[in-house]
């Protein structure tokens, strides 16, 4: 049974080009933290590596994963499948490791339906403006116009799940929006106060979907 030593589940999600999987490596560097490596059919990008970054895997394979019922959760992401498998996140937070999770709003949704008994914290990252997004996801994907498009067209659907987060914090500057996730971990963690303004973040959505 998990118990007041056990890890807690850290779970950060953006839309696509907002800054979530810089931000989960640079907290993987924190004392105790740790990622949770998932499983995908995606192709690895040129600085990815397989067994850290990601388990690149074919498609047969990830649904024989489906069926013998070993994740935690899975979604289907720009036609790609993703997912976290169970066993090796339970036996990290019971060794009271904190688990770090770089998954969308769906995984999210299905780990916080599981309602496993371990302290969980989510986090939603949001870009400071679309220009900013399109900026990045052009650089991203350089060789490919298209696929920003596609991105920006999805971002408009993610943005809207921001609801369903403890905490949404504005990837503006990476070491400020790091420092304020680490402070907010800190605070839940110790039972202290939050800097956290609700009121701005829903004045931000709101510029970010007008």
């Amino acid at each position: 049974m998990p118990s007041e030593k056990d890890g807690i589940m850290i779970i950060l999600s953006s839309p696509s080009g907002a800054g979530k999987t810089t931000l989960v490596k640079k907290l993987s560097e924190k004392d105790n933290f740790e990622i949770s490596i998932s499983h995908t059919t995606r192709q690895p990008r040129p600085d990815e590596k397989q067994n850290k970054d990601y388990f690149f895997v074919d498609e047969e394979e990830f649904k024989r994963l489906i069926n013998n019922e070993e994740f935690l959760e899975y979604a289907k992401v720009f036609n790609n499948l993703y997912g976290t498998t169970r066993t090796p996140v339970i036996d990290r937070l019971n060794k009271g490791k904190n688990i770090l999770f770089d998954i969308d709003w769906q995984g999210a949704d299905l780990i916080k339906n599981k309602r496993l008994d371990y302290k969980l914290i989510t986090f939603f990252i949001l870009p400071p403006s679309k220009e900013v997004l399109f900026e990045r996801l052009s650089k991203r994907h350089a060789n490919d116009k298209l696929i920003a498009e596609e991105r920006m067209k999805q971002f408009e659907r993610d943005v809207l799940h921001w609801i369903n987060y403890d905490y949404v914090v504005i990837n503006n500057d990476l070491d400020e929006c790091y420092k304020k996730i680490s402070n907010l971990i800190n605070a839940v963690i110790n039972n202290g106060s939050k800097d956290y303004d609700l009121d701005y973040i829903r004045s931000h959505v709101n510029k970010l979907t007008s």
